[in-house]
């Protein structure tokens, strides 16, 4: 019996201490958890409300860029003669105005209203759904506009039914402060949306009616934050705003608001369904509207799993401690005899690696002093010779620039000698009180002056410094701008040029500047080539091919000596005679190309002539359509 009692205590005590274990496995893995989760979610508010912010900001930015626009166009001359008499005169002129700022703001629509409301003008008036003939009275933007405010408005378009954000200026014909029509301009959210894809987060822009009308996800847009009643649904229906769009709820639940005015929501329906969010709110006061930014929870749930298998961890790694130590007091003894033993031997051991360690070092730090100043040598070897090609490439611009002085000079004596006439007639007519003919001769004088300066600037565009940075560069426009610079020569020798390239524009991933120099040097190349040529034919040629584009430059000339094929790009290397090239030209071409990612090819034409290839890589921001333009510029002697 008395055996009994101490066998039922040690078990009943072994029962309260396997209880007590648990009891504080389980307190230490839910306070990691709290802890953790906190924690998580005050990064997570922090990443939300910095992307908030940003995104907030380039919204602001994007719409704001374009709020100068209606009162530019409404100030234009020929906007106000047209809106003076619309019944008496053409309306093409205006919109082919309205048109051309269209394309160049890159924005959707500009249209004119008159004092009614009609529209007399549109950029859009040869599509089908024109605005042409609308009346908008009912748009808070006219309304705003014809009472002298400017007007800002955002909506689903009448006729396009595309979300849009629109700008109103009032036009004045008088000065008696009373509008006489309306101009609009009509921005499209679609861009500034598809930036937001890119984030690791939901955007949702609201308005003052908490109608979602714009989202990083397509589901959610023009759905409603919260539930609408019959009466408010009325109501928006009435405005037009949304035409006829259902604006169903979009079935967001707060599950907690927190200190930080945060809340934690989750969805009960649509593409968010099942997933918990850290929801921001950032209000956009200048078009009254709320940005929200919608932070999943994963990470901080990811978060308190880790902290909970952590501590877990921890403390059963704390009890297997417990458990065992008090077996190791037992060896304690013997270790401590044992761990004398190995001191002594380590010591020893220890000794002679301090002694190699320091041999080593010492021949170490020799090999890496030497190593240091052979890499030094190195770089100072290859800063000289990135100067002396940068140089070398300058110099061939200018020498290019010396080739071209002839044309530009015979470009330049024309407008000056005109310039003299219109000057000294402009002088006589002063004197006989003729000041309308005077006044006619002058702006002659600033039409040849505005002329000679753009044969200077295209001087100093060609022999300006390129960058290190690659960019998306368009192969035409480099093709057109070498043109322009052998304009006179091409013209005085006949040369017909020949181009063979698709409709749509062709951009590689390449630097301007250095571009335009290498197509600069084989155009001129291509044209000594052709100077015994009696009918000179210069072709140029772009071929888009998967990843890759290739630029050509061809000439009917004698072509290249097939001995000659292998060293072409040679430095120093020139068939020319005594004085007319160092042989640098294609050289430093083929080098720049090499630069830029891509290759110089060289070969003589199955018909006659030389072919230079450049084949460069297409820039990834843009699309090369397949359609081909071939045209011909007939030679000026023809």
């Amino acid at each position: 019996m008395s055996v009994a009692k101490p066998a039922r205590r040690s078990r009943a005590w072994r029962l309260w201490l396997l209880l007590l274990v648990l009891l504080g496995f389980v307190a230490v893995v839910w306070q990691a958890a709290e802890v953790a989760r906190d924690q998580a979610l005050q990064t997570l508010h922090g990443e939300a409300e910095n992307e908030l912010r940003l995104s907030a900001t380039g919204l602001e930015g994007y719409l704001s860029r374009h709020d100068y626009l209606p009162e530019l166009l409404a100030s234009r001359e020929v906007v106000k003669r047209f809106l003076a008499s619309p019944e008496q005169q053409d309306a093409m002129p205006v919109n082919l105005l309205l048109d051309h700022f269209r394309e160049t703001a890159n924005v959707s629509d500009i249209y004119l209203l008159d004092r009614f409301a009609n529209t007399l003008a549109a950029s859009n008036w040869h599509l089908p759904n024109t605005f042409i003939g609308q009346n908008y009275a009912f748009r808070s933007y006219y309304q705003d506009a014809i009472a002298g405010r400017q007007g800002r408005f955002h909506g689903l378009g009448v006729q396009s039914l595309e979300r849009g954000y629109y700008f109103s200026a009032p036009v004045m014909l008088d000065d008696d402060d009373t509008p006489d029509g309306v101009m609009v301009v009509k921005v499209l959210l679609d861009a500034i949306e598809n930036s937001w894809a890119e984030q690791s987060a939901e955007l949702l822009v609201t308005d003052r009616d908490d109608i979602i009308f714009m989202a990083s996800h397509p589901e959610l847009r023009l759905t409603a934050l919260s539930p609408l009643s019959k009466k408010e649904r009325e109501a928006l229906l009435a405005t037009r705003r949304y035409a006829d769009e259902p604006l169903s709820p979009s079935g967001i639940e707060i599950l907690e608001t927190r200190r930080d005015q945060s809340l934690l929501v989750s969805f009960s329906q649509g593409p968010l369904k099942g997933e918990e969010y850290l929801l921001l709110t950032r209000s956009l006061p200048e078009f009254g509207w709320d940005m929200h930014i919608l932070k999943p929870q994963l990470p901080v749930r990811r978060a308190q799993w880790q902290a909970g298998l952590l501590a877990g961890g921890f403390y059963g790694v704390a009890l297997f401690a417990g458990g065992f130590g008090w077996q190791r007091l037992r060896l304690r003894r013997e270790r401590e005899l044992f761990a004398e033993r190995e001191r002594q031997t380590l010591a020893r051991a220890r000794d002679e690696l301090e002694r190699n360690v320091e041999r080593r070092t010492r021949d170490l730090v020799d090999s890496n002093r030497r190593l240091s100043a052979e890499i030094e040598e190195r770089r100072r070897a290859e800063a000289n010779l990135r100067q002396t090609r940068d140089e070398l490439v300058q110099a061939a611009k200018l020498a290019v620039l010396g080739q071209l002085a002839a044309g530009i000079n015979h470009e330049l004596n024309q407008p000056l000698a005109a310039i003299r006439a219109y000057a000294e007639n402009a002088r006589t007519f002063l004197a006989r009180n003729r000041l309308d003919t005077a006044d006619a001769n002058l702006e002659q004088v600033i039409e040849l002056t505005a002329r000679m300066a753009e044969i200077s600037a295209q001087l100093k565009q060609f022999s300006r410094k390129s960058g290190d940075n690659l960019t998306a560069v368009s192969v035409p426009a480099c093709f057109d701008y070498a043109l322009r610079l052998y304009q006179t020569r091409l013209h005085s020798a006949g040369v017909e040029v020949v181009r063979h390239w698709p409709d749509q524009d062709v951009w590689v991933r390449a630097d301007l500047v250095r571009l335009e120099q290498v197509m600069v040097n084989l155009i001129g190349n291509a044209l000594q080539a052709m100077n015994d040529t009696p009918t000179p034919r210069l072709v140029l040629s772009i071929e888009p091919r998967g990843k890759e584009v290739r630029i050509g430059v061809a000439d009917n000339g004698p072509g290249i000596a097939e001995e000659h094929l292998k060293r072409v790009f040679e430095p120093f290397f020139t068939t020319k005679s005594s004085g007319s090239g160092l042989g640098l030209g294609l050289s430093i071409s083929s080098r720049i190309i090499d630069d830029l990612g891509g290759r110089l090819e060289a070969c003589n034409q199955a018909n006659g002539g030389a072919l230079f290839t450049i084949v460069l890589p297409t820039s990834p921001d843009t699309v090369i359509n397949s359609g081909h333009r071939d045209t011909e510029e007939p030679s000026p002697h023809a």
